[in-house]
């Protein structure tokens, strides 16, 4: 019979060791986002694999975009993206069409039916969180909006910074060993 350690299951208090706190609580976040992530592109698409949906968010967002820009934002290999397009267009969600300012480059667009799909799965969305956040003020959802693009931004920077190349080459070569 295992018997749990009680600190493993005691969630890090956020006033004493706020960044253990916070690790516990993106990764939550993160689990619950994936769930949800799968249950939004199947709305979109039955076939619509979970990663999709913030794809299609950004090219929504950002019509025209190309495959490239796609896979720097997103921290990803361009093969990656390549065939996760391909599946997009296969779908009939996304278009494809060669970038007039550089043939070797393709610009990347919803469909009608894309943005149509796209459009109502973000609309579940959005009701959902409306729904579920019923109870708080909409300075606190403004308030966690921002804290998140906040968050969002800075750990992105920090990933391309010369210390987070070092700090994952040291935990690459533990994880080695």
């Amino acid at each position: 019979m295992h018997v749990a350690d009680a600190s493993r299951t005691t969630p890090p208090d956020p006033q004493t060791d706020p960044f253990g706190a916070l690790e516990r609580e993106v990764r939550v976040l993160i689990r619950r986002a994936q769930s949800t992530s799968a249950q939004t592109a199947r709305l979109i698409h039955p076939e619509l694999d979970a990663s999709a949906y913030p794809l299609l968010a950004h090219i929504a967002m950002n019509p025209g975009t190309r495959g490239s820009d796609l896979a720097a934002h997103f921290g990803v290999g361009r093969a990656t993206v390549s065939r996760q397009l391909s599946r997009l267009s296969e779908l009939g969600l996304v278009h494809r069409e060669t970038d007039p300012e550089d043939t070797r480059g393709q610009q990347i667009t919803l469909t009608k039916d894309g943005a149509t799909r796209f459009q109502e799965a973000r609309h579940a969305r959005v009701s959902m969180l409306e729904h579920a956040l019923s109870q708080w003020e909409k300075d606190e959802v403004a308030s966690l909006a921002v804290l998140l693009n906040r968050y969002s931004a800075d750990v992105v920077a920090w990933l391309g910074s010369q210390q987070a190349a070092a700090l994952l080459n040291a935990a690459d070569a533990r994880a080695a060993r």
